[in-house]
């Protein structure tokens, strides 16, 4: 019955970090304040999650280590280091939740640990969960047709998270090679947060289809189900990124983007008029003060 109660804790525990994550992830919907917050609060959920997981930790070192448990085991270790990193390079940034601890880590090195580190928490929160799908799905018991259904459902939002991922060219934030984020302020605060979603299931298909390759299968036709699978998804994603480039060229693209806020609209237009009567030192000058004027 207590271990009853703990399963339950844990569940709740989990569904709570994954919407935190979403909300976080949505900059331009939360506004710094409470992104601060939020990550805050989510930093002390982490620790009670292991705290609430301690026996993991005990069987680190136990029992055979098959496919599917090394890549498990890697995701988990990788994503308690994101968090860890994510966290402590925000806080060293706060102005608002914790800024006893501000300038812990240099500002500007912080700057690009979160926003680098941030992305890769959130990709490996999607495969933390996608490996954990199928045993969290194992004693659902529902019709055939429902099940087909709701997988198609799934690689839908997959194959569309896939683009979004893609066009917002989040790579480069993972790589190191954009050190600036920017929001579009002016899209729906709701598809932001199903952008999220969407980019999230992306990864967490990701880690279920990893599950299918790297158990036991008794025939190869169970090894090539989740490959055909993730083939399917991939050359959807690839059909949404070809069939909305010409839009997204002339749009503003998705909330991952670099897209200026309304405000940053008005200071980049201040800047330009100001720099027709100064040097161009001064332009540049004024060009760097709005690129740094946001903050993940």
């Amino acid at each position: 019955m207590q271990s009853k109660k703990v399963n339950i804790i844990k569940r709740i525990v989990d569904a709570v970090l994954t919407v935190l994550l979403l909300f976080i992830m949505a900059y331009q919907v939360t506004g710094e304040k409470l992104h601060e917050w939020l990550g805050a609060a989510m930093t002390l959920i982490v620790i009670g999650h292991h705290i609430l997981n301690y026996k993991w930790y005990k069987s680190l070192f136990k029992g055979k280590y098959t496919a599917y448990r090394i890549a498990l085991t890697a995701t988990d270790i990788l994503l308690l280091a994101a968090f860890a990193v994510t966290a402590l390079s925000g806080m060293s940034m706060s102005g608002h939740a914790v800024p006893f601890m501000y300038g812990t880590i240099n500002v500007m090195t912080a700057r690009k640990l979160h926003l680098t580190v941030s992305y890769w928490a959130f990709t490996l929160m999607g495969i933390h969960i996608g490996l954990h799908l199928r045993t969290m799905t194992a004693k659902i018991k529902a019709p055939a047709a429902v099940k087909t259904t709701a997988a198609a459902l799934f690689a839908a939002a997959a194959a569309w998270g896939g683009s979004l991922f893609f066009k917002g060219d989040i790579i480069n934030y993972m790589l190191y090679k954009t050190h600036f984020a920017f929001f579009d302020y002016q899209k729906a605060k709701w598809l932001v947060v199903v952008e999220n979603i969407a980019m999230l299931l992306c990864w967490a298909f990701v880690g279920y289809i990893l599950t299918g390759l790297l158990q036991k299968h008794k025939n190869k036709a169970e090894l090539l189900k989740p490959l055909i699978w993730l083939a399917a998804v991939a050359a959807a994603a690839a059909v949404l990124i070809f069939a909305m480039k010409d839009k997204n060229d002339n749009s503003t693209g998705s909330s991952w983007q670099s897209a200026p806020a309304p405000q940053a609209a008005v200071q980049i237009s201040q800047a330009q008029t100001s720099s027709e009567n100064s040097q161009a030192a001064n332009g540049q000058s004024a060009a760097n003060d709005v690129f740094f004027a946001y903050k993940l």
